[in-house]
């Protein structure tokens, strides 16, 4: 993975643009629609819509916002994963929240889909935080 101004780099902070960082974590209930209408054709679009989403928006311009900063605190960790074990941990539970989600929006089991999809998207949303304090942890540092 480069950093830096590589092509990874770019992306980020294409992706670190508020409307391309939301909408993408807001679009993580569209991964089990497939599985529950069993119109698995459906994964195509959906596919193509994650692919896109975080190069369709111009580069972030303004630090403030909390998805900017978490973005590029994400960007950052990326390049060492093994340096935020808690960060580690969090993808893990995440992660297998997610699956969990993804087997019962299969069973048709809405309870269990709509619960692991709400611990994905909150666990994803502490991860953001962890992220954004490392990008100001980073950007405090002197040189």
């Amino acid at each position: 993975m480069a950093s830096g101004d590589g092509l990874y780099a770019r992306m980020f902070q294409r992706h670190s643009h508020p409307f391309s960082a939301w909408s993408r974590l807001l679009s993580a209930p569209l991964l089990l629609v497939p599985l529950w209408t069993r119109r698995w054709w459906l994964y195509l679009p959906i596919g193509a819509w994650f692919a896109v989403n975080p190069v369709m928006t111009p580069q972030a311009h303004d630090m403030s916002s909390f998805a900017t900063q978490a973005m590029l605190g994400e960007e950052s960790w990326s390049r060492d994963p093994t340096s935020e074990p808690t960060v580690l941990a969090l993808t893990s539970v995440a992660s297998a929240s997610l699956v969990g989600a993804m087997v019962a929006a299969y069973q048709h089991k809405k309870g269990g889909a709509i619960a692991g999809t709400a611990v994905f998207m909150a666990l994803t949303l502490w991860e953001w935080k962890l992220f954004a304090a490392r990008l100001a942890r980073e950007t405090r540092r002197p040189g």
